[in-house]
């Protein structure tokens, strides 16, 4: 959990900046790409990231401007891109002005249980790592590069000199 507030803005960022180069990487025609028949489009998932923050984040009484929740995500990968970009600055913002140290330990309704804002930060961000892997995993199905978040992806061991782990 969260004890300050720019130990959450550092987190946020670093995990943000993650997601950002993936979602930059997307394209109009991966947009449609899913694991099988039935399943949410990585398109979907890509606008899931933008919008959801609206949800657990304004639970928490912070205010700040993000794209309305709709059916479909736009068609167009760039926007999604962007509206992610200009979101998570919202977001930043908003924390470095609306909330204090102490505001952290306060507790807010959440899903059915009594959460802290502290907490409730912790799981937006797994929230965010969730589906991030989901994207990654699309990703690759699309013929997309992807990055590594945690440690290099297959296509960037050459980068750094170093020969791809086998199985």
């Amino acid at each position: 959990m969260f004890t300050t507030i720019e130990s959450f803005i550092q987190e946020y960022q670093m995990e943000s900046t993650t997601t950002q180069q993936l979602l930059d990487t997307l394209t109009d025609e991966s947009l449609q790409q899913t694991q099988a028949e039935g399943y949410r489009p990585l398109g979907y998932i890509a606008w899931h990231l933008v919008h959801a923050e609206r949800g657990m984040l304004y639970g928490t009484g912070l205010k700040f401007e993000s794209p309305a929740a709709v059916n479909s995500p736009p068609a167009e990968a760039a926007v999604i891109a962007e509206a992610y970009r200009t979101t998570t600055q919202n977001i930043l913002n908003a924390i470095r002005t609306q909330w204090t140290d102490e505001d952290l330990q306060t507790v807010v309704p959440m899903f059915g249980m009594q959460w802290t804002i502290s907490a409730t930060l912790y799981s937006f961000l797994k929230h965010e790592i969730h589906h991030r892997g989901q994207l990654i995993i699309l990703m690759r199905q699309a013929g997309l590069p992807v990055i590594g978040a945690y440690g290099p992806a297959k296509e960037q061991w050459a980068a750094i000199g170093r020969p791809v782990p086998t199985l």
